[in-house]
Formats: C-alpha cells, sequence, structure tokens
C-alpha cells in the first residue's frame, strides 16, 4: 500500500464568483485510517475457563442507530447555509425544555420533521450556519498586528469572555472536545469566497488526530462540485450585468457631470490631499497635533466652506529605536486659489504655510504644550513627505518644569503664526529677543498636492506673455528651489548684518586707512 501524501497547507484561499452563492456545492469525503475494529469474536467453544468472551468487548450501536464499522467512511454534499445537525442537536432539540429562541424550536420543528421522513442523511460530518451560537476560539488567538509584544484590548478580553460562556454552554452540552472543524466557508456582499482549507485538488488528503485515550487518524477532502451554469443563463446573467453595469455608469455620470470644472484664467488652484503620519521626540505620552494653514494676505483665498485647521486624535506612543512615536495617520484636505492679475509684477507669490502645535494630555485632563513648528507647502505638485522640527518656550528655573510636570499648562504662544513671520506683521524687523526656547521633537507629514490652470495648456501660444507669473513658472517646477535660495540669502544677509554691526565703525568705515 502506497504512503499517503498529506497536504499541510491548512491557510485560507479567496476565490471570486459572480454566479449567486446559493449555487455552491461542496463535497466532503471523511475516512478513518486507523481503525478501532481490531478486536474480532471468537466462538465460546474455543475460549477457556479463565479467559474472558471477547464478544463482551464488541462495540455497541451508537446513539443515532449505527455501528462504528459502519462510520469508517462517510461521504455527503452540502449546499450554503444548509443545516446539517449532528446527533447531540437531535437529542437536544427534541426535548421542547431546551428551546429558548425562535430559532431553537425551528430546529426542533426541522428535527421532527426528519425524524417522521426516515432520519437525518449524515452520521458525523455535521454544520454551523450563520444563524448558529458558535463561535470560533481560534479569533481570540488571531493578532491584528505583527507586534511580538502586543496585548489585547479590554473590549478584545471581555468579547473573548463572552464567547467563552457561549463556548462552555455549547461544551457542556455538546462534548466540543470532541468536535474538529474541517472547513470554515465566508462570503461577502460583493462575491469574494474565503475557504479555509482550500479545496483539496491535486493535493493530498487533509489529516485530523484524535486526542484522548482512542487516538485516531482521520483523512478528509473537500472539493468544488457546484453544478456549471448552462450557456443560456450565462448569457442572462451577462446581459443582466451588463444593464446593471450601464445604469451604474449613467448614475455616476449624472453625479460628476459633463463639463469638466476649469480655473478662471490667470488663477492657480491648490489642492492638497494630507497626512499626519506621526510624531516623535517628545517628553510626555497622549500626544496630540493641532495644526492649520495660513494662506497669504495677497493673491490667496479659499472656499467659504473651506475648512483650514484640524485636531488629530489622542495617541499613545510607542517606542521604536531610541525614540518614542505616536503614529496618528490623520487625514485632511484643503484647497486654495491664487489669482495673480497683476501681469507686471516680477515678484515671485508667497506660498501658503502649514503650522502645528503639539501636545501633550495627562489622565487628568491635564494638557502641555510640546513644541510649535512651521513649514511652507511644496510649491511642486506630487507626493512629498515634510519633517517638521518643533520648539517650545521654556522658563528658568526647576519652579517651571516642576508646575510643568506636576499641574501641568507651561508658555504658550498667543499667535502661533510667531513661529514663523506672521502674515499681519509690517515692520521691517521681527525682534524675538528674550525667548528662551529648547528644541524638542518632530512631526511627520505626507501631503499630495495637485495644481490646475489654464497656464498648464496655453503655455505654448503665450509667449509673449511670460512676465505673467504663472506662465513663467509653468506649473511651479522651478519655484521650490528659488523660494529656497531666496530664503536662505535672506538670512545670510540677516547674519551679514549682525556681524557687520557689531564690530567697531572704524573697521567698517570705507573711510578708514590702515596703518602698518
Amino acid at each position: 500500500m502506497a504512503e499517503t501524501v498529506w497536504s499541510t497547507d491548512t491557510g485560507e484561499a479567496v476565490y471570486r464568483s459572480r454566479d449567486p452563492v446559493r449555487n455552491l456545492r461542496l463535497r466532503v469525503h471523511l475516512q478513518r485510517i486507523t481503525s478501532s475494529n481490531f478486536l474480532h469474536y471468537q466462538p465460546a467453544a474455543e475460549l477457556g475457563k479463565d479467559l474472558i468472551d471477547l464478544a463482551t468487548f464488541r462495540p455497541q450501536p451508537t446513539a443515532s442507530g449505527h455501528r462504528p464499522e459502519e462510520d469508517e467512511e462517510e461521504e455527503i454534499v452540502i449546499g450554503w447555509q444548509e443545516k446539517l445537525f449532528s446527533q447531540f442537536e437531535v437529542d437536544l432539540y427534541q426535548n421542547e425544555t431546551a428551546c429558548q429562541s425562535p430559532l431553537d424550536y425551528q430546529y426542533r420543528q426541522e428535527i421532527l420533521k426528519l425524524e417522521n421522513s426516515g432520519g437525518k442523511k449524515n452520521r458525523r460530518i455535521f454544520t454551523y450556519t450563520d444563524s448558529d451560537r458558535y463561535t470560533n476560539l481560534e479569533e481570540h488567538c488571531q493578532r491584528m498586528t505583527t507586534a511580538a509584544s502586543e496585548v489585547p484590548s479590554f473590549l478584545v478580553e471581555r468579547m473573548a469572555n463572552v464567547r467563552r460562556r457561549r463556548q462552555d454552554r455549547r461544551g457542556m452540552l455538546g462534548y466540543k472536545k470532541y468536535e474538529h472543524v474541517l472547513c470554515t466557508l465566508k462570503v461577502d456582499s460583493n462575491g469574494v469566497i474565503t475557504v479555509k482549507p482550500d479545496f483539496t485538488g491535486l493535493k493530498g488528503p487533509y489529516r485530523i488526530e484524535t486526542e484522548g485515550e482512542k487516538q485516531e487518524l482521520w483523512k478528509y477532502t473537500i472539493d468544488n462540485v457546484s453544478p456549471h451554469a448552462q450557456p443560456e443563463e450565462e448569457e442572462r446573467e451577462r446581459r443582466v450585468f451588463k444593464d446593471l453595469y450601464g445604469r451604474h455608469k449613467e448614475y455616476l455620470s449624472s453625479l460628476v457631470g459633463t463639463d469638466f470644472e476649469m480655473t478662471v484664467p490667470g488663477a492657480l488652484r491648490l489642492f492638497v490631499n494630507g497626512e499626519v503620519v506621526s510624531a516623535q521626540g517628545y517628553e510626555y505620552d497622549n500626544l496630540y497635533v493641532h495644526f492649520f494653514v495660513e494662506l497669504p494676505t495677497a493673491h490667496w483665498s479659499s472656499p467659504a466652506f473651506q475648512q483650514l485647521s484640524g485636531v488629530t486624535q489622542t495617541c499613545t506612543t510607542k517606542s521604536l529605536a531610541m525614540d518614542k512615536v505616536a503614529h496618528f495617520s490623520y487625514p485632511f484636505t484643503f484647497e486654495a486659489f491664487f489669482l495673480h492679475e497683476d501681469e507686471s509684477s516680477d515678484a515671485l507669490p508667497e506660498w501658503p504655510v502649514l503650522y502645528c502645535e503639539v501636545l501633550s494630555l495627562d489622565f487628568w485632563q491635564r494638557y502641555r504644550v510640546e513644541g510649535y513648528g512651521a513649514v511652507v507647502l511644496p510649491a511642486t505638485p506630487g507626493s512629498h513627505t515634510l519633517t517638521v522640527s518643533t520648539w517650545r518656550p521654556v522658563e528658568l528655573g526647576t519652579v517651571a518644569e516642576l508646575r510643568r510636570f506636576f499641574i501641568g499648562g507651561s508658555l504658550e504662544l498667543e499667535d502661533l503664526s510667531y513661529v514663523r513671520i506672521p502674515g499681519s506683521f509690517k515692520g521691517e524687523r521681527l525682534s524675538r529677543f528674550g525667548l528662551r526656547t529648547e528644541t524638542t521633537g518632530t512631526v511627520t507629514f505626507r501631503l499630495h498636492c495637485l495644481q490646475q490652470s489654464r497656464a498648464f495648456m496655453e503655455s505654448s501660444s503665450l509667449q509673449k506673455r511670460m512676465r505673467s507669473v504663472l506662465d513663467r513658472l509653468e506649473g511651479f517646477s522651478q519655484q521650490s528651489s528659488i523660494h529656497n535660495v531666496l530664503e536662505a540669502f535672506r538670512r545670510a544677509r540677516r547674519r551679514m548684518q549682525e556681524a557687520r554691526e557689531s564690530l567697531p565703525q572704524d573697521l567698517v568705515s570705507p573711510s578708514g586707512t590702515l596703518v602698518s
């Protein structure tokens, strides 16, 4: 006898079908490999006085009326949501006092009809449908993340306790330790069918080893025996789906419209899909981020319904290498319009600025400012990942730190735009003299920027109007580098002026003479 090749891949398989799930049919074949019927009956004449008649140990009929030798092999075809009762359920629901719910009474009526028609067709194999009070305890063992130190939440523990109570109630009555799940089938509304384990096909059979005093080995196979659709049915189904998809396409077209929305001439539309990804390097836990977008006062505007600010959820930090990281994954979106009517101006347009404020929240709902930061939005379309370094104002002495630790609260900025040059500032120099700060952590943003303008299409035909800002920059592909260069030049010029002012006047004066 050739050695059986077992299938060890018991993972789930996913299929997709447009056929109604009621047409699904599974064939399950179960067979015992190690038989318990190794004791044979011997005639009484061959027995000695001191020997025990082996007929005493002869297996007796089971509660279902079948002898064990009849249960060596079983094959059955099961449909979707087809209920096959176990012998325990038959004995249970025949007693009317055991019925508690309308479903129990329904099962009782079906079992009585089966008894009147000759009994059930299955012996060992039975099913649980979506309506049954069956819970697979494997769901409690499944992890939601890949972290080795994952701890189940309070809700998961409570729900697992409910599952265990249901399972124990059924186990005390139905001997759950003798049950083995052969196959689990799940179907969703999109026609996705999940089978665990997969259909046997050309693979070897699956195996089951029972525990206890009688260690037995079983093998079983699962095959898809759903009937094939007739050509007429396939053609009718194809016409129905074609009509359905056509109606859905017309519905979507009515929502979108036929005219593509265009901006007014000389205007640029900026659309940003953003995400607050994470924050790391901060002193306290339970962080949240308050952010807003400031539009330059000149030439920029946004719709009246547009919300340019937001607050993330409070997030607990997680240790990652040497830092504590809070993963927010908080999405936001906004749009703004830039209208440059004065084509004679050669000045580059100012770009919107994203400000952020990181705060921490303790058990007593006291908050602390962890840092302020700002970054200019990317001037080029596409996907960008920005890391914003933050700082916070501090006070001298240990009393301020003790107050911050025990009762919360700290120095705060009344105007968050003070992190950078405020838009309302009209002077030549912005002094921050006397403001003591310390560097804190960083906030990571992920931005997907889209730009729309008529100038992108008309730039080739308007070569004579290149003095227009939109036409000259063409898609603002060069504006980011130009803006960075100008910012670096302003900073270098400011440092040079400060160094120049700190030098003695006789060294800086052009009329000074060199004395040797």
